[in-house]
């Protein structure tokens, strides 16, 4: 399990920078998220990301950008990674426990759009956007690659379950 959180800081770093001022990196983070929730139980799954959480808050540069510090959770692009916990408590039990690719997939995407949901609104609290600010800034330029990488977690599942038998 720890090797899982250490993967997740390493996909910190691993970035794309969107050409929107002030707007954050799009990172391997939430890729590394979805394929832990798609292969632990949910209660493995959330003590891995709550171990790298931990590590972030405590001062490791674990995050985005090796950015370190209970703070970083309480910047306006924080939300995104504050949900990343929740969503290894609960997409485990969306995906089921037998491995069906459309259903991996789907639960994968739910994954997502709820970090970039729960992201977007704390965004929008954070710098007093309205909604239709906040999805133009804080939810669209995500979605395209989010996908993406969902699909991509969804299909690696299978392969990834072999390694760790």
């Amino acid at each position: 399990m720890a090797l899982f959180s250490a993967v997740i800081s390493v996909a910190a770093y691993i970035s794309i920078p969107l050409p929107l001022p002030g707007a954050p990196h799009v990172t391997m983070q939430n890729f590394v998220i979805i394929l832990i929730a798609l292969l632990f139980p949910s209660a493995e799954s959330f003590l891995i990301i709550l171990i790298w959480m931990a590590l972030g808050i405590v001062g490791i540069p674990v995050f985005i950008g090796g950015k370190a510090g209970l703070s970083y959770l309480l910047l306006p692009y924080g939300g995104y990674t504050a949900v990343f916990p929740f969503v290894g408590l609960i997409l485990p039990f969306i995906r089921g426990e037998k491995y069906a690719r459309l259903r991996y997939t789907f639960a994968a995407v739910f994954g997502a759009l709820l970090i970039d949901i729960c992201g977007m609104f704390r965004l929008m609290q954070a710098t007093d956007l309205d909604l239709m600010a906040g999805i133009v800034t804080g939810f669209i330029p995500f979605i395209p690659l989010d996908i993406l990488k969902c699909v991509l977690a969804a299909q690696l599942v299978p392969a990834f379950r072999k390694v760790l038998e």
